[in-house]
């Protein structure tokens, strides 16, 4: 039997995921590492913990079944997607901790840009908003802080990478330096109609072009692992960030087609096809895989606090022991109690993109117990998403016929319920909900043979769940509003 090794990098764990021939699990692995938050606003991660994790997951999982080397195709690659490390080539190592995708240090800088008049050509070129969220400004940030690094960088002594990159150069032992069209897409230094690193965008936020990464297909071998530490000679031949690997994941290849992952943040994508579109209502435009090597695009709204909503539930105000524990928690009260909860701990993304947006809990009584605040948290993560779908279908003229879902919360079914009845469309949760690593072996099957094609994929997903929405239109309308009031007043908070 050939396996299929996918290496799930996310914002909060490392994980390894090994997938036979028919698709299915056949063994997981996960680490979570630390949590960095030097400053209000701040949020880093150690690289060489996301490494070492990582590895520890990929052995683990083989281990679990005794698979060796020789009994798996391919590694695909999934990964966090904005969050920057830079590193120097000669070593290996970092020269500050990752700046990861929910960092708003450079909140100022991006509004600076965007008022001196930069904002419409990013867009045009990149598919992008200027915002934190992405990493050109990260990069210049290190650059700019840590000490001798821009003269180094000019010299060519450093490596830039989102963490696609940083694992695959420590495959290879240095040997590749690459990352895929999606990651690239995340950027703003990249334009997305030509398929091209942009030279004006890197002398527009300082990043001199030896940094960068080669550029390959999300479904292309890239090379071997040359590693000792138990996967030695498997083929690397699948990338993709972590959203578009889902969307891939879902078969979600035809415009029209969208499905939403509920991460430490949620991404809903919608699949529009070969043709680039802006966004008329600030969503993001972006790269989709493709197993095809073609330019093919998406829609997408990022959402930058999803799940994580659940752990602030548990480590901030411990109302609950685990994050399984919510769903109970929030069941055993029948609604809200007129509680509403907008968790914009790090601003807000698509469609309003207001980094300094707050978190806003009101309609609190003196009856208000846990229950209520936990229903108000789970609550929140779907409103959130109805605002992006609204957005999405004000784009694309079309209707949703259902959302795919997946991620970690949407195993969650009084979470899945009310997404259906406050979208008014069913919610389809795949059999395998672990769809974002399921992308990135699909991508790598597809490179290797494993698998002959996108139909042979598709003819395999069965076992859907489907929520059907229950909730009146009236009853949706007035909640929908209820929540945009309490959204409109997080907005500027912290300014």
């Amino acid at each position: 039997m050939a396996y299929i090794l996918a290496l799930d990098q996310g914002t909060t764990s490392s994980r390894a995921i090994l997938f036979d021939e028919a698709g299915a699990i056949a063994a997981v692995a996960q680490h979570e590492f630390a949590q960095h938050y030097p400053q209000p606003g701040w949020v880093e991660h150690d690289a060489e913990e996301i490494w070492t994790s990582q590895m520890s997951c990929a052995v683990e999982a083989l281990a679990s079944v005794g698979a060796r080397p020789r009994d798996v195709a391919a590694i695909g690659i999934t990964n966090q997607r904005e969050t920057v490390v830079v590193w120097e080539r000669a070593t290996g190592k970092p020269i500050h901790r990752a700046i990861v995708w929910q960092d708003r240090r450079t909140a100022a800088e991006c509004a600076a840009l965007e008022a001196a008049g930069a904002g419409e050509n990013v867009s045009d070129r990149t598919g992008l908003v200027l915002d934190p969220y992405f990493s050109a400004t990260k990069v210049k940030w290190i650059l700019d802080h840590v000490p001798g690094a821009r003269a180094r960088a000019e010299r060519g002594e450093l490596a830039f990478g989102t963490v696609d990159s940083w694992l695959v150069w420590h495959l290879t032992s240095g040997q590749r330096h690459v990352t895929d069209v999606t990651n690239a897409s995340r950027t703003l230094l990249f334009d997305i109609r030509k398929g091209a690193w942009d030279e004006e965008l890197l002398r527009l936020f300082g990043i001199p072009a030896s940094m960068l990464p080669e550029v390959a297909w999300s479904s292309e071998r890239v090379g071997e692992v040359t590693t000792t530490l138990g996967l030695g000679g498997i083929a690397i031949a699948g990338m993709a960030g972590d959203q578009q690997a889902a969307l891939f994941g879902q078969t979600c290849w035809q415009p029209g087609q969208a499905k939403n992952t509920y991460g430490t943040g949620c991404f809903l994508l919608q699949h529009v096809g070969t043709e680039f579109r802006r966004s008329r209502h600030r969503l993001i435009t972006t790269l989709a895989a493709s197993a095809h090597r073609r330019l093919e695009y998406a829609l997408e709204g990022s959402i930058f606090i999803g799940g994580a909503v659940v752990q602030w539930l548990r480590d901030n105000l411990r109302l609950i022991g685990s994050s399984a524990d919510v769903e109970a928690l929030a069941a055993s009260e029948p609604d809200t109690g007129g509680v509403v909860f907008v968790p914009a701990f790090v601003g807000l993304g698509a469609p309003h993109w207001d980094p300094h947006a707050a978190g806003m809990l009101i309609g609190l009584r003196r009856e208000t117990r846990p229950g209520h605040i936990a229903r108000a948290a789970l609550e929140s993560i779907a409103l959130q998403v109805a605002d992006v779908l609204e957005a999405v279908e004000s784009e694309t003229g079309t209707p949703l016929e259902a959302l795919r879902v997946d991620g970690g919360a949407a195993v969650n079914n009084l979470l899945m319920q009310f997404q259906a009845d406050v979208l008014g469309v069913p919610v389809v949760r795949p059999r395998v909900t672990e769809t974002t690593a399921l992308g990135a072996a699909y991508l790598a099957g597809l490179a290797t043979g494993v698998w002959g094609s996108d139909a042979e994929l598709q003819a395999r997903r069965t076992g859907d769940v489907r929520f059907e929405p229950r909730m009146s239109k009236e009853k949706r309308t007035a909640r929908r509003k209820q929540w945009q009031r309490a959204v409109e007043r997080t907005k500027g908070w912290s300014e």
